[in-house]
């Protein structure tokens, strides 16, 4: 099974999405950490939250990673991640808005 596919913790759940928030310095400088708690403290049933290493966008951050859709949002701020899950964890539909390369610079 890819890594992308998502067993959670090895105990043979398979998950529908992950998450993953980078936690590298300049994203953390920007609130990163944050974004993460908001995460984890939205939970979605098959989604897994995962703080992650530098996806090399610095200055762009705090990136966030959806899996296996490939959906890179930026700039998330903590009062934003509700609209990321209840839009796109729950409902489906990538928030465009907030989509890195999809929208004018916020």
């Amino acid at each position: 099974m890819a890594e992308d596919e998502g067993v959670d913790g090895g105990i043979g759940i398979k998950l529908a999405r992950t998450v993953r928030i980078c936690q590298n310095n300049a994203c953390r400088k920007m609130g990163a950490n944050q974004v993460l708690k908001a995460f984890e403290s939205n939970p979605v049933e098959g989604v897994a939250v995962e703080a992650s290493g530098c996806f090399g966008l610095c200055g762009n951050g705090p990136m966030v990673l959806v899996l296996p859709d490939q959906v890179w949002y930026w700039r998330v701020q903590p009062d934003e991640v509700a609209a990321i899950v209840d839009r796109h964890l729950r409902g489906g539909v990538p928030v465009w808005a907030m989509v890195y390369g999809r929208e004018v610079k916020r």
